[in-house]
């Protein structure tokens, strides 16, 4: 069973003032949250609908995203859509409140790439814990690390060297990349544009096919990632955190 990836040789973590951007529209909730994120001296920006919050989103570079999934105009589902195909907002933390209970919103919320979920009523210590956990995932993904554990499978940056089950795999530099880029945001989705835009750079013309053609090659050379990288309808792909078939 592959094991979730693990990232080696992290430097100390940085005790750094953070930025929530709470979209919300009921105002008891909104000034409620605010109050508690305050006390715990982050920087709090708000918004009350959801175009209002992506354009916050867009223009403040939040570190993290508390965001409502019923809200008027624009819902928090289109919201996070398209929180994640903007490069500039791809790869920013983002839970989701609703009032909803059923299942099938809360995988659509994820599937979309909301990275948790919570249920309102809420407590919002809960929140504030479940904010400070996804930052401390966050911080661990932004150490660029040298090594990632996937399973039997290891990859060192450093050395520009796959190998798995201890037999070296020979990728191409784009292969490369977009497996390291996987292994950095395990079940993250990660959007076509954000894989070109880290792999190939900014200034890259061609299309997003791309990297569809790259993932099904990184797929043939490593049968392990067969099951494990997920695509995701309309939006890119995702590593699975633990293996599934």
């Amino acid at each position: 069973m592959l094991d979730t990836p693990t990232a080696l040789r992290y430097p100390p973590l940085m005790n750094v003032a953070r930025k929530i951007l709470v979209i919300e529209d009921e105002r008891d909730i909104l000034d409620l949250a605010s109050h508690y994120f305050e006390k715990e001296g982050f920087r709090v920006r708000t918004a009350v609908d959801g175009a209002a919050g992506l354009a916050a989103a867009r223009k403040d570079h939040p570190d993290v995203i508390v965001l409502d999934l019923m809200l008027p105009g624009m819902d928090g589902l289109e919201v996070c859509k398209k929180l994640r195909a903007d490069s500039a907002t791809a790869l920013t933390p983002v839970i989701m409140l609703t009032a909803k209970a059923e299942e099938t919103d809360k995988i659509v919320g994820l599937e979309l790439g909301a990275d948790d979920y919570l249920t309102k009523p809420f407590s919002p210590k809960e929140l504030v814990a479940r904010v400070k956990a996804l930052l401390r995932r966050t911080e661990r993904r932004e150490q660029e690390p040298q090594q990632y554990v996937y399973g039997t499978l290891r990859l060192d940056s450093a050395r520009h060297e796959l190998r798995v089950a201890d037999k070296e795999v020979e990728l191409t530099a784009k292969e490369f990349g977009l497996l390291e880029q996987l292994l950095k945001n395990p079940g993250r989705v990660l959007t076509r544009d954000v894989l070109l835009n880290a792999v190939w750079g900014y200034d890259y013309h061609g299309t997003t096919r791309t990297v569809d053609v790259h993932v099904r090659r990184l797929k043939q050379k490593v049968p392990a990632l067969e099951h494990n990288i997920l695509s995701v309808k309309s939006l890119g792909y995702k590593l699975r955190e633990r293996e599934g078939h």
